[in-house]
């Protein structure tokens, strides 16, 4: 038995019959039924046969790609606002996410008015607003660099003039 086990490479009787024979398998080792098996052979020998491979259908068409609403909705709100201001917490079982809760504000606006998508949207973003739910634009900042640090506001001939001033007053 160094070779395979499987069926195919001959039947368990052949196999049996051919330890034997080469003094691998002693005769008082051989199996009970092999005496049987011996005197009465089956009529056709056990074949492997291999199974049939289904044929691949012939209109192999392509399949459409599925896109609902909601997901399109998805689409825009990460295009506008990024990712979120606040990470999805999965701990919680009835956490929604920003995302999710612009796209159930959008649904329920767009069922009550017949407003353009543009418009719907920015209808949308704020009646979060209004819910308390602050959306960030994608790539504008919150503060801009003039309120944040005023002297970069400051022209470097203004400074000059302001020095200047200074000196003369001295």
């Amino acid at each position: 038995m160094a070779g395979s086990r499987l069926e195919k490479y001959g039947t368990v009787f052949s196999r049996i019959r051919d330890l034997m024979r080469s003094g691998v398998m002693k005769p008082a080792d051989k199996p009970i039924w092999y005496d049987v098996y011996k005197a009465f052979p089956p009529k056709r020998d056990p074949l492997y046969v291999r199974p049939h491979r289904r044929p691949p259908p012939q209109n192999q068409g392509t399949v459409p790609e599925i896109f609902y609403r909601e997901d399109e909705v998805r689409a825009r709100f990460y295009q506008l606002y990024g990712e979120g201001s606040r990470p999805l917490d999965l701990s919680k079982l009835n956490f929604v996410s920003t995302c999710q809760r612009f796209v159930d504000k959008y649904m329920e606006l767009s069922s009550q008015s017949s407003l353009d998508e543009s418009s719907l949207i920015e209808e949308t973003g704020k009646a979060l607003l209004s819910e308390g739910i602050i959306l960030r634009r994608r790539g504008v900042s919150a503060v801009s660099a003039e309120s944040r640090v005023p002297v970069l506001g400051l022209k470097l001939a203004d400074m000059l003039a302001e020095q200047q001033t200074v000196d003369v007053e001295k």
